[in-house]
């Protein structure tokens, strides 16, 4: 019997119920981990504050942050490779996504907004929450890369926009058997909620060194419900209008081109999907 698939090799099932679980369970391990450090990332400002000034913000551990996402990345797309689960084609349309993702940024969108988050949405829906992750983390990379845009913002923004990613494939799999114009107006929606999502969450990279006195800053002692206060407050006042242009250009970018590049999308991981082929052993 030959494994062979139309776009790489899956190897044959593990006999043994351990192993086939450990197989299983370390890429879970790797994206939970990436989940914790970025988690751990934003918020340790909170419980361990610094003196550092706004414009010094994760000025030290920023390198360290990229470096172990950038590692988790490699990580996980190795195990996917070992269990199946992707493939030279695969990793080859990452890396065709992550550089036509990195380029769309170059696309200046009325109010600040900006072309890459739409094709994030759309591809992680097509292809899963795993490769939506990896797709959003690598996108912003390259950008960053193409634009000049690395500081320690960057690994930040990588995490972000991994985790944007991850929720559309969540969502892709809840809406795919949905009429097309249906499920991008679910997606679009989803791009809209992001759009305000984005900027909340990274506000939160720099937010904590703003230390000071005023009603707009955070300082340590307050409680959970006056940092949230101050943090809306904050937010609304440096942040919304921004970002309420943003989630319209995310939502309207969607609506428009969601349709045809999902379908081609869909037809793309289809053909991705292995098939298993079986031969007559040989008569002994």
């Amino acid at each position: 019997m030959s494994t062979d698939t139309s776009a790489g090799v899956r190897p044959p099932p593990l006999a043994d119920p351990a192993r086939r679980w450990a197989a299983r369970a370390q890429p879970v391990g790797v994206y939970l981990l990436m989940l914790v450090l970025g988690v751990a990332a934003f918020l340790y400002p909170f419980w361990l504050p610094s003196e550092s000034l706004p414009d010094q913000a994760h000025a030290g551990d920023a390198p360290l942050v990229a470096a172990l996402v950038g590692a988790l990345v490699v990580a996980a797309v190795t195990l996917e490779v070992r269990r199946g689960t992707m493939n030279g084609s695969t990793v080859a349309l990452l890396g065709v996504l992550s550089a036509a993702s990195g380029l769309l940024r170059l696309l200046d969108l009325p109010g600040g907004g900006s072309g890459i988050f739409f094709l994030i949405v759309l591809a992680g829906a097509a292809f899963g929450p795993r490769f939506g992750l990896l797709l959003g983390i690598c996108s912003m990379a390259i950008s960053a890369v193409i634009t000049g845009g690395i500081g320690p913002w960057l690994p930040f923004q990588m995490l972000a926009l991994g985790w944007m990613g991850a929720g559309a494939g969540g969502i892709g799999r809840l809406t795919r058997r949905l009429p097309p114009a249906g499920e991008v107006g679910v997606l679009a929606v989803y791009g809209w909620v992001w759009g305000f999502l984005y900027g909340a969450i990274m506000n939160l990279w720099f937010w904590p060194f703003a230390l000071g006195d005023g009603d707009l800053a955070w300082h340590p002692g307050l409680t959970l419900p006056e940092t949230l206060d101050r943090y809306w407050s904050f937010y609304v006042l440096t942040s919304l209008g921004w970002d309420a242009a943003g989630a319209l250009a995310n939502a309207v970018l969607i609506a428009v081109t969601g349709v045809a590049v999902l379908a081609s999308l869909r037809r793309f991981a289809h053909r991705l999907d292995p098939v298993v082929e079986l031969e007559p052993l040989p008569p002994t």
